[in-house]
């Protein structure tokens, strides 16, 4: 339950990223999007989003006994993660969209360290 509520955070962070490169979409169209309702709150809220999915993700870890690789692993992811917050610009689109690309790159670097440290 722990690692789905991580992953439930991070996808919401993430998704809201993505929200804003078509927020003016959302607008014309009448869809209430996370980007509509955080608004210029954006970027401290995607931070909780992201310290709450690692937080999960260590205590999912902590529960399994995981081993120092799955560890390094989301020490790895939450660094991507840190650097999306950081770089995110809400009123800009394409780097909206660069960001919401991105965000697979955190889901890859915590699951190889996850694989590796199941299977060395």
């Amino acid at each position: 339950l722990v690692l789905y509520a991580g992953c439930f955070l991070w996808t919401i962070g993430y998704d809201t990223i993505y929200a804003h490169q078509d927020r003016e979409d959302d607008i014309s169209v009448g869809v209430k999007s996370t980007a509509l309702l955080f608004g210029e709150k954006t970027k401290p809220i995607i931070r909780a989003l992201y310290v709450g999915a690692v937080l999960a993700w260590g205590c999912a870890l902590w529960l399994a006994g995981a081993g120092v690789l799955a560890w390094m692993g989301l020490i790895a992811a939450a660094a991507t993660l840190v650097w999306q917050v950081r770089s995110v610009d809400i009123h800009a689109p394409d780097k909206c969209l660069m960001l919401f690309k991105f965000s697979a790159w955190s889901g890859w670097v915590w699951g190889i360290g996850l694989v590796l440290d199941f299977i060395i």
